[in-house]
C-alpha cells in the first residue's frame, strides 16, 4: 500500500496523517499534490533522450530510403506520408491495450522495453541494409520501426502525469524534458555532421548510415534503463489505481469522447499539431541540407549554429517552467508565439536582402543571425515547456469532466492526429525540393545554390513556422485551462476520490 507521504499518494486533505513531502498542499483550497523528488524525475526523463536518439536518427529516413532500397525521393516521401497515417492507426490501438490492463510491477516499463526492442531492431535493418530491397521492403521495415516508436512513446508520455500533479512542479518536468529533447538531438547532430559525415566526403552515404545506427542503438539503451530506473517507484499497480480511483475499462467511446466533448484538448491538439509539422518539416535533412549545405555553403555551420543558439536557449526553459507555475501554461504559450513570429518574420527578410553565402564568413552577419535564431530558439524552449505541462492538465481535466483516467488514450489521440497530420511533413519537403530539380535524387551539401533553392529553404525552414504559430496563437486564445481553472480541477478530482473511498 501507499501512504500519503510516498510518490504517486493522493490523499485527500483531510487525510488523518499530516501531509509531508513528497505530498505537500500547495495551493489555495487545500489541495494535496502528488510530488516526486527531482532526481528520479531526471531519471524518468531520460525517455525523452532515447526517444531523441532514436528521433535523430529517423530524419536521416529519406537517405537510408534512396541509398540504402533504391527508392525515388519522390517516392520515398508518399511511403513516408503514407507510413505515419499507418502511425497514427496504430496508437489508439496500443493506448487502448496500455490503458486497460495494470500489470502488477506497472505498465510503463513494460511498454517501453517491448517498443525499443522493437524499434532497435527496424533501425538495424533500416540503416545496415544496402541490397536496395526496394519500396516494399522499405515501406515494411519502416513499418515495424512505427509499432515499436508508437508503444515507446505513449508510454513514456504516461510518467508525467503519475509521478505529479502539482502545479509548480508539473512545468519542471516538462523543463527537464525539454532540455534532454534539445541537448541530445543537437549533440547527436553535431557528432554526425562534424564527426561521421566527414569521415564519408561529406556524402550520406550506405556506410555513413550504418555507422550511425551502430552508434547510437547502444547509447538509447543506457537511456532506457535510467528511464525505467525513474519511474520504478510510481510504475506500479497499486499507484495507477490511487490516481485513477476507478477500475472502469476504457474502449473506443472514451476516445471519440475525449476527442468530441474536451474542448481543452481540442485547442491544445490544434497548436500542438500544427507546430509540429512545421518542426518536422524543417526538421528533414533535406531542407538542412538546402539552408545551410547548399544556401550558406556550410552543413556544419549549420549544426554548430543550431547547437550554439540552443545552449543559451536552454535557460528559457527553467524561467517558462517558474513562468507556467505562476501564470499558467496558457500565458506562457502565448507569449512565446507572438516573441517567436516577429523573430522569424526577421530572420526571413535577413536572408532574403544577403547572399547567403556571406552569414558564414562575415563576424557580422554571423552575430546577426545567430541573435535571431537565439530568440527563436528560446521561444520554441518555452513553448514546448508549457505543452508539456498542458497535456498533463489535459489528463487531469478530462478526469475531473469524464471520471475516467486516460493517460494513454489522450497520448495515442494526440498521436493519431499528430502522425496524420505531421506525416505530409516528409512528403512537403520531398516535393519542395521536388520543384528545385530534385526528382529521383537528394539535395547534397555540395550542390550549387539556386534562387528556387532559397525560395523553397526559407518557406519550409521559417515560413511554415511562422504560419503555425498564428494557427497556435488563434487556439490557445480559446484554450481554458488556466492556473486558476486547474486548481478547480484537482480540487474536484480530489472530491471524487474521496467519496468513493467512503
Amino acid at each position: 500500500m501507499h501512504h500519503a507521504n510516498e510518490p504517486g499518494s493522493t490523499a485527500a486533505p483531510n487525510a488523518s496523517a499530516a501531509p509531508s513531502a513528497p505530498d505537500i498542499p500547495t495551493a489555495p483550497g487545500g489541495v494535496v499534490y502528488r510530488r516526486a523528488p527531482y532526481g528520479r524525475i531526471i531519471l524518468a526523463q531520460c525517455s525523452s533522450a532515447m526517444s531523441m536518439t532514436f528521433y535523430t536518427l529517423i530524419t536521416l529516413i529519406s537517405y537510408a530510403a534512396n541509398v540504402n532500397y533504391g527508392v525515388a525521393m519522390g517516392v520515398a516521401g508518399v511511403i513516408l506520408t503514407g507510413a505515419r497515417v499507418f502511425d497514427g492507426i496504430v496508437n489508439p490501438a496500443i493506448a487502448l491495450v496500455m490503458d486497460r490492463i495494470n500489470p502488477r510491477h506497472g505498465k510503463i516499463r513494460l511498454f517501453m522495453c517491448v517498443g525499443w526492442l522493437i524499434s532497435a531492431l527496424a533501425v538495424l535493418a533500416l540503416y545496415t541494409w544496402s541490397a536496395q530491397g526496394g519500396a516494399v521492403l522499405f515501406a515494411l521495415v519502416y513499418a515495424l520501426y512505427i509499432v515499436g516508436n508508437a508503444t515507446t512513446d505513449i508510454a513514456c508520455n504516461m510518467a508525467p502525469n503519475i509521478i505529479t500533479n502539482d502545479p509548480r512542479q508539473r512545468p519542471m518536468v516538462g523543463v527537464i524534458g525539454t532540455i534532454f529533447a534539445y541537448l541530445v538531438p543537437i549533440v547527436l547532430t553535431l557528432v554526425i555532421t562534424l564527426g561521421i559525415l566527414p569521415r564519408f566526403g561529406n556524402e550520406y552515404t550506405s556506410s555513413m548510415l550504418a555507422t550511425c545506427a551502430l552508434a547510437y542503438l547502444p547509447l538509447s539503451f543506457v537511456f532506457l534503463v535510467l528511464s525505467m530506473v525513474g519511474v520504478s517507484k510510481v510504475d506500479t499497480a497499486e499507484n495507477y489505481r490511487r490516481v485513477a480511483g476507478s477500475a472502469e475499462p476504457v474502449d473506443v467511446h472514451d476516445m471519440m469522447g475525449l476527442l468530441r466533448g474536451n474542448r481543452p484538448f481540442q485547442m491544445y491538439l490544434l497548436s500542438c499539431v500544427s507546430s509540429k509539422l512545421s518542426q518536422q518539416t524543417m526538421s528533414q535533412a533535406i531542407v538542412s541540407t538546402v539552408v545551410f549545405g547548399i544556401l550558406m555553403g556550410s552543413v556544419q555551420f549549420g549544426s554548430i549554429m543550431s547547437a550554439v543558439t540552443s545552449l543559451p536557449a536552454l535557460f528559457f526553459a527553467f524561467a517558462a517552467g517558474r513562468l507556467c507555475g505562476r501564470l499558467g501554461s496558457r500565458e506562457v504559450s502565448r507569449g512565446a508565439m507572438r516573441v517567436a513570429i516577429v523573430a522569424t518574420a526577421a530572420a526571413i527578410g535577413f536572408c532574403l536582402v544577403l547572399n547567403m553565402r556571406d552569414i558564414p564568413r562575415d563576424p557580422v552577419l554571423t552575430t546577426a543571425f545567430f541573435v535571431l535564431m537565439v530568440v527563436i530558439s528560446a521561444m520554441r524552449m518555452c513553448m514546448t515547456t508549457a505543452d508539456g505541462a498542458m497535456r498533463a492538465d489535459v489528463i487531469d481535466y478530462e478526469l475531473s469532466r469524464s471520471g475516467k483516467y486516460l493517460p494513454g488514450v489522450v497520448a495515442a489521440t494526440y498521436n493519431f492526429i499528430d502522425r496524420l497530420i505531421s506525416s505530409l511533413a516528409t512528403t512537403i519537403a520531398s516535393l519542395a525540393v521536388g520543384l528545385a530539380g530534385y526528382v529521383a535524387t537528394a539535395p547534397q551539401p555540395t550542390d550549387a545554390p539556386t534562387p528556387e533553392l532559397k525560395v523553397i529553404g526559407l518557406a519550409l525552414y521559417f515560413g511554415m513556422p511562422i504560419a503555425s504559430w498564428l494557427i497556435g496563437l488563434a487556439a490557445m486564445k480559446r484554450y481554458s485551462l488556466t492556473r486558476e481553472r486547474m486548481v478547480e480541477v484537482q480540487r474536484e478530482n480530489a472530491g471524487h476520490r474521496e467519496q468513493r473511498e467512503a
